[in-house]
């Protein structure tokens, strides 16, 4: 398992499972030409993308950002459409840890699309219930009602399965909300009208998770945006103010997506590594 310190808090990389996804579709109009040289791509056309949450503990609390495809909560078909290749082992993976879904704090959702939202809830007797039963749930306003009104679009990754069992739950926030101490969550809209960022802040240090707005490293232009956003020219102005606040004050990035780092800081230009933590590959 991948671990970070960062300085009073440690951040774990949970197994929450991998999809293979096309590669246009994860880079939208940019030619594959360009992209494929800054992440690798297989003779499908495909790209490897994990989806692994990341359990921060700080100040005695269990936190968890997003929660994998889940297991046992796609079908054959989800799993094929999503592109999923392995399923969630998030119980496994807070085991070794020592934990239990049950000390889980707090569960920070970016947005709510299957692939983060899966693991959320799990069958229980033909309905589902909530995976983290004693955990605060937050996300913002905007994505919490459209995940419960989807529209034509949405409708096919806002799935009640995921949302139904953990409505007692939820906690929301408008433009932006501190968690605790050193942890906030920004509302940007972009990828989905609801998405947000989260920053971790430390002794004068930031660390930021874009989420889908940033999902790889390759997405560090603010122009390559994803097919699957639903406002891109959202994701691409507010991935442009964000970058520029993040390079200029020598912020580190994390993801969720990226199946080949875990970390990474860039200098003031964008163009060199200066400081990196990679995924551990299997």
């Amino acid at each position: 398992m991948d671990q970070y310190t960062f300085h009073g808090m440690t951040l774990s990389w949970l197994d929450g499972g991998f999809t293979l996804l096309d590669g246009g579709s994860m880079f939208g109009v940019v030619p594959k030409l360009l992209w494929s040289k800054k992440y690798p791509v297989n003779d499908l056309n495909q790209i490897e993308l994990s989806t692994h949450p990341i359990l921060i503990q700080f100040n005695s609390k269990n936190i968890i950002i997003d929660t994998g495809v889940g297991f046992n909560k796609m079908n054959e078909k989800q799993l094929r459409n999503n592109g999923v290749q392995e399923q969630s082992k998030l119980d496994d993976s807070l085991a070794s840890l020592g934990l239990l879904a049950e000390d889980i704090d707090f569960v920070l959702m970016t947005h709510m699309h299957a692939d983060h939202a899966c693991g959320l809830t799990k069958w229980d007797n033909e309905q589902t219930v909530s995976a983290f039963p004693n955990a605060k749930i937050v996300l913002s306003a905007i994505e919490w009602n459209e995940v419960r009104n989807p529209n034509i679009r949405s409708r096919n990754t806002y799935w009640k399965e995921n949302w139904e069992g953990i409505q007692d739950q939820v906690v929301t926030f408008e433009e932006e909300l501190k968690v605790l101490p050193g942890i906030r969550m920004i509302h940007t809209g972009g990828h989905s009208d609801g998405h947000s960022i989260i920053k971790l802040e430390q002794n004068g240090e930031t660390i930021i998770h874009m989420a889908d707005i940033m999902p790889t490293h390759a997405h560090q232009n603010p122009l390559w945006v994803l097919a699957f956003d639903d406002y891109p020219m959202t994701s691409v102005f507010a991935k442009e103010k964000i970058m520029s606040e993040a390079l200029a004050n020598g912020y580190s990035f994390i993801f969720y997506h990226d199946a080949y780092y875990r970390m990474i800081k860039w200098d003031t230009t964008g163009k060199e590594i200066v400081d990196k933590l990679e995924r551990t590959r299997k």
